[in-house]
């Protein structure tokens, strides 16, 4: 895996409607993947699609992380503030926020993109462009289209990685 792209990105306040994980739902990998894997399976993103999504993050789909007690790890998308949440979905309503934004560049189906050493190295390369994380931020994985569903011809996707920042 290697990083591409470095940047810092605006949000507006915004609306996240999704479901939340604690770390009571992860599998034996400590993963959340299973959880995508459901809801994949029982067509949650559906309801969601038919909604205006946030214009900063496109029709993306979104793995937001919080480091908080108890961590939390949401799946869904954003929205505008005040978007209604669909039956059966929760929501948290974000703050206008920046996050120091990182493509990172691999293969999607060897978990070089996911855990501790690419958040490490997301973590530098914003440091290294003088952006300050924030204690107790957000965090994001954000599978745009087409860059992370459309491999390239080395099979490799980018996976925009974002961590909230002063």
């Amino acid at each position: 895996m290697k990083i591409t792209n470095t940047q810092r990105v605006s949000y507006p306040a915004c609306r996240f409607i999704g479901r939340k994980y604690l770390d009571g739902d992860r599998a034996n990998n400590g993963s959340f993947g299973h959880k995508w894997g459901e809801w994949f399976q029982n067509g949650w993103f559906e309801p969601l699609e038919k909604l205006d999504a946030l214009a900063e993050s496109g029709d993306a789909y979104v793995g937001l992380m919080r480091e908080a007690d108890p961590f939390e790890y949401w799946i869904g998308m954003f929205f505008p503030a005040g978007t209604e949440a669909p039956e059966g979905c929760e929501w948290t309503d974000l703050p206008a926020m920046d996050y120091g934004v990182c493509w990172l560049y691999g293969k999607e189906d060897t978990g070089e993109l996911y855990g501790m050493d690419a958040h490490s190295r997301a973590l530098a390369s914003i440091q290294e462009k003088g952006m300050a994380p924030k204690p107790g931020g957000y965090m994001f994985e954000l599978y745009n289209c087409p860059r992370f569903t459309t491999p390239d011809e080395q099979g490799n996707v980018i996976l925009d990685y974002g961590i909230e920042v002063i």
